[in-house]
């Protein structure tokens, strides 16, 4: 099947609506703040509005003027659901501002097409991270001390262990911690080494 064809991108297109809405019911049921899904038949999905206080549709928030006390609770509740997803076994993988709205409770995100399973891709770490540093990108614009967070990596440390829970208590900072080197021990491998390679020389001239 040609992707080219019309065809193929029929196809295409349906297989990544139909992964879209597959995220969207497994987010909503781990609680994350998704609109509702209520069905989903023949390529038409029925969901939730979300609406802001006065009932209108809910802006986006790039739409949205924040003070450095709201960037920093939405930042906050955002990071909160980007645990949750991931505890879900999802990564939002194009989490931006254009994709986030807030209702009268606060953000929803929407847009999941681009959504991948964290254990069975080899780029969920790298979109977990766009992720979270596309929050921490905008959010810093208005609360610059988020700029110096490091949330991705510290999400990703807990998760590639096993100690990520949605409750988890966060920092912001990360740690890399690396094993030790044993230098001597090095070196000795590679003195080692070369003795070996001396005596294979040397076994070598005598057969000439």
């Amino acid at each position: 099947m040609a992707k080219g064809s019309k065809y193929g991108r029929e196809m295409q297109e349906a297989a990544w609506q139909s992964a879209e809405v597959d995220a969207l019911y497994r987010l909503a049921a781990a609680g994350v703040r998704v609109p509702t899904p209520y069905n989903f038949h023949e390529g038409v999905l029925l969901m939730e509005l979300v609406a802001d206080a006065e009932g209108n549709a809910a802006p986006r928030l790039n739409d949205v003027s924040l003070s450095e006390e709201e960037a920093l609770a939405h930042h906050r509740t955002l990071i909160r659901e980007v645990v949750r997803m991931l505890c879900a076994g999802v990564v939002h993988g194009d989490l931006s501002e254009f994709n986030i709205l807030i209702d009268s409770d606060g953000p929803v995100i929407i847009d999941l097409p681009q959504a991948v399973d964290a254990a069975g891709n080899n780029h969920a770490q790298a979109m977990l991270a766009r992720d979270v540093n596309n929050l921490r990108g905008y959010f810093g614009q208005f609360a610059p001390a988020l700029l110096a967070t490091q949330y991705a990596e510290e999400i990703w440390a807990l998760y590639e262990h096993g100690n990520l829970h949605p409750e988890t208590e966060l920092t912001g900072r990360y740690e890399c911690t690396l094993p030790e080197v044993d230098l001597e021990g090095v070196m000795r491998e590679i003195d080692d080494a070369r003795d070996e390679e001396a005596a294979r020389q040397l076994r070598l001239q005598a057969l000439e």
